[in-house]
């Protein structure tokens, strides 16, 4: 290894034992491969920072590596109390997790902490949920049935055959945990990892239950209810806390995601809180001015055309809108006018029109 050790910290020659422990927190947390999985440069990155780390905080070795470096000095073949020669890094392969444990007091980031294992929450889940367009105006309350892992009926989520016992694990002698001694660069080092014969419980059923072959859950169709607020939007979320899937050992449910989607409607379109509409109106309409009936959401209202409205002109009608998730306001509705053209037009018609046009000296 030519790399030089300070820099692999990013530390100066004269940085103090507190200084070289922050570099190395620091980089180690950014690289432990637990945080990059399967990125071989973090990987190769967190075996220097730690072999510098453990010869710059050691001060024999800091000593000996100031002097001589990893080639030259005493004793620079690699053996007991000699230099660092003989040391590649890419050859490291302890666990990463126990390292990290060593010097941090705790798992690394993305790594499972090695006690006994309690009561485990279920997983969230997620399912969507297509409304009319006028249910997501006014709000509705509607049923769906989801499919679900739940607490196994026939062993009441206990894993074991009913009449059956449970019984101390074997292969951690009821502890839920394993331990083993590993050999590292930093010496021997005791790690403790979760039984995976009981998954950390201690105990395991002396029969497991036909039904859920001691999953403690099994897969069941069940029904639930859900208010659907007014105003709510396409695309919006719904969170319902603990009707998700069952936890175990006691853990409570997570939790069901509703992600809304609005069907299309045929006349109406929907801005925020506002709707949009389109209505039609003969030439003599708009020339003229007119009241028209136009619908809502909220049902009929009239609508004055005023004398020489033109087309694409646009009106608002106040409060016809959406309903606010929050509060008491609506949205308005919009209307754009489009102004038809008569295509046909009998005798008596075009003399009036002919009439017109020789009145405007067209």
């Amino acid at each position: 290894m030519d790399k030089d050790l300070y820099s692999i910290l990013g530390v100066s020659r004269k940085a103090t034992d507190a200084e070289i422990k922050r570099a190395f927190r620091k980089l180690a947390q950014k690289h432990h491969p637990d945080v990059n999985k399967g990125d071989s440069t973090s990987e190769q990155k967190f075996k220097e920072v730690n072999l510098a780390y453990e010869i710059l905080s050691d001060k024999k070795k800091r000593q000996q590596y100031d002097q001589f470096g990893f080639a030259g000095g005493p004793g620079s073949g690699g053996g007991p109390g000699g230099g660092f020669g003989g040391f590649d890094p890419s050859s490291f392969s302890g666990n990463f997790s126990d390292i990290f444990e060593t010097f941090f007091g705790g798992a690394a980031p993305g790594a499972s902490r090695s006690k006994k294992r309690g009561p485990r929450p279920g997983n969230d889940i997620e399912s969507t949920l297509t409304l009319k367009f006028e249910e997501a105006i006014f709000g509705a309350e509607k049923e769906l049935e989801i499919t679900k892992a739940e607490a196994c009926p026939h062993c009441q989520g206990m894993g074991a055959e009913p009449g059956s016992s449970m019984i101390s694990c074997k292969d951690c002698q009821g502890t839920g945990q394993i331990k083993a001694i590993r050999q590292t660069i930093l010496g021997q080092i005791q790690t403790v990892r979760t039984c995976s014969a009981c998954e950390g419980v201690g105990q395991v059923p002396e029969k497991k239950c036909a039904k859920c072959h001691g999953q403690m859950r099994t897969r069941q169709k069940t029904r639930v209810t859900v208010k659907i607020p007014a105003g709510i939007e396409n695309g919006a979320t719904i969170r319902l806390r603990e009707k998700g899937e069952a936890g175990t050992l006691g853990g409570q449910h997570g939790d069901l995601y509703l992600h809304i989607q609005i069907s299309p409607h045929p006349q109406f379109e929907r801005h925020g809180y506002d709707i949009h509409s389109t209505e039609k109106i003969h030439l003599l309409q708009a020339v003229m001015g007119d009241k028209i009936p136009v619908n809502t959401v909220h049902g009929q209202v009239e609508l004055k055309i005023p004398t020489g409205t033109q087309g694409e002109q646009v009106f608002k009608i106040k409060n016809r809108g959406v309903p606010h998730v929050r509060g008491d306001a609506k949205g308005d509705h919009y209307i754009k006018i489009e102004v038809e053209i008569p295509k046909k037009l009998n005798r008596k018609e075009k003399a009036l029109y002919k009439e017109l046009q020789e009145e405007a000296d067209l």
